[in-house]
């Protein structure tokens, strides 16, 4: 209540800078010079970094494959947040190592580095007001930063919103964590959070009871609207190599002033409203919002919202998406959408061909936003509708894709979603403690009855892909002869 009551107050001091009028006008909303926590002075250049780190390890791992004596050369894959940890035989030793390795506008979040190691022991939720020590809920909100790292797989079935404390790591390396249930996830008003190697899923509503929020406060929850990950006020947040599915609203939800945000390297399937990002469309401290989506893979049976933009920057680069029912990328209130280096396949649906969408928004009016399509790879009749400057609609190449574009796609986002047997290997490496004891007495009782679809690992995923390739070759010679 403090928070919201400060944000309301905040509002109505400074009307110059943020009219919440309803009648606003969107040239008045491109005229704010909002600065939130967080955000970037010049976002351009944040996603120019982007570009300049993916060429430096796509050209690293080039000269490395050339050089015979590096052993370590098929390990680089160009991916410059894998290549800065995965690489580290030593990796389960150096944990935390990986806070130094995130890019775009959530390249800040520290997470709970130089913080204990907490090991969840226990993967029961019964008690959101008190919870148990060596449960993660006990661990997400406490005060101090945490690296939050799990001893076995696990399947935590919430039975409330898990709400964190700022500073905190969950690290999923080493382990096959599910979170699913009630409420999911929830970043209220905190900074600083880090969430890697997780399947989120089978998320809905919860609430209208007590839940416990920090070791000296519980408070009343209404109930909740069942995303994966909600973002609510807060900055300097980090999503990678995650998968999301089955939620009753949003996969990722950011709102209310969100900033300094990356989503990356996870992977989205079976979903209607993937993501949100932006509360209204006169919700002006928005406008300071700032997000980097990079590296994703957008899978099979998604419909729309990946993202759905409102006021903001979004930075969408280097994802690939895959055959979405209605559109890939909407939007309303005029935000900036810079699409770069991505594969946009569109659905066998004739009247779902268009990548954007401009939502309840009349052409006179979107036409003046800023949506740039550079280096987009667009097949089976996508097209990207552009505005602002450099105004045109961009349609597919002749063969629809370019060969080199597109091994560089397929290169950066192969490990999109949870890591696979490499990086399971169940290795703690030195952390065999921490501080809420020594590790034992797992607390598995309830067992891996509830499982992600998306939960194979690279290699059952590449098996697919060659084995669909050969039955369609043996299609094709079948007609021939």
């Amino acid at each position: 209540m403090l928070a919201t009551t400060c944000i309301v107050l905040l509002a109505l001091l400074l009307p110059s800078r943020l009219p919440l009028r309803a009648g606003a006008t969107t040239a008045t909303a491109a005229a704010l010079n909002l600065t939130l926590p967080g955000q970037h002075p010049s976002p351009e250049l944040v996603a120019q970094e982007v570009h300049r780190k993916v060429n430096a390890s796509l050209t690293r791992r080039q000269l490395l494959q050339i050089s015979e004596k590096d052993e370590s050369s098929s390990c680089y894959t160009g991916n410059p947040i894998d290549d800065c940890w995965k690489c580290d035989p030593n990796w389960p030793n150096n944990r935390q190592r990986l806070a130094d390795c995130a890019i775009g506008f959530g390249q800040y979040a520290l997470g709970g580095k130089n913080g204990e190691f907490y090991i969840v022991t226990d993967d029961s939720d019964d008690d959101a007001v008190n919870p148990k020590l060596g449960t993660l809920r006990y661990a997400v909100i406490q005060p101090q930063p945490l690296w939050i790292v799990f001893p076995a797989n696990m399947l935590i079935k919430l039975s409330q919103e898990l709400i964190f404390n700022s500073y905190k790591t969950l690290d999923g390396r080493g382990a096959n964590v599910h979170i699913v249930g009630g409420g999911c996830i929830t970043l209220q008003y905190i900074s600083n959070v880090i969430i890697h190697n997780i399947h989120i899923h089978h998320c809905y509503p919860s609430g209208n009871t007590m839940v416990r929020s920090s070791p000296t406060h519980y408070g009343y929850r209404t109930k909740s609207d069942g995303d994966g990950i909600s973002i609510f006020g807060s900055k300097d947040i980090w999503i990678d190599h995650c998968s999301l599915s089955h939620c009753k609203d949003g996969l990722i939800d950011a709102v209310m002033g969100s900033t300094g945000i990356t989503i990356s390297n996870n992977y989205f399937s079976h979903h209607d409203e993937v993501m949100l990002l932006g509360h209204s469309d006169n919700y002006w401290p928005d406008s300071g919002m700032q997000v980097t989506i990079a590296f994703n893979h957008f899978g099979e049976k998604l419909v729309q919202r990946m993202p759905r933009c409102r006021l903001g920057y979004i930075h969408v680069v280097n994802n690939d998406f895959t055959q979405w029912e209605m559109y890939a990328i909407g939007g309303s209130g005029n935000p900036t959408i810079n699409s770069q280096g991505n594969r946009y396949t569109a659905p066998y649906d004739r009247n779902a061909k268009e990548v954007t969408k401009r939502v309840e928004t009349s052409e006179s009016e979107w036409r003046g936003w800023n949506w740039r399509s550079e280096g987009d790879i667009l097949v089976n009749g996508a097209f990207f509708v552009t505005s602002g400057q450099g105004l045109e609609v961009k349609y597919e190449k002749a063969y629809s894709v370019e060969p080199k574009s597109a091994a560089l796609i397929d290169q950066l986002t192969w490990h999109a979603g949870p890591l696979g047997v490499g990086g399971r290997d169940n290795n703690l490496g030195m952390w065999t403690t921490g501080p809420n004891g020594n590790g034992g007495g797992f607390g598995l009782g309830s067992g891996m009855d509830y499982t992600d679809d998306m939960s194979e690992s690279c290699f059952v995923r590449a098996f697919s892909v060659l084995l669909s390739f050969c039955w369609g070759l043996v299609v094709v010679i079948a007609f021939v002869l």
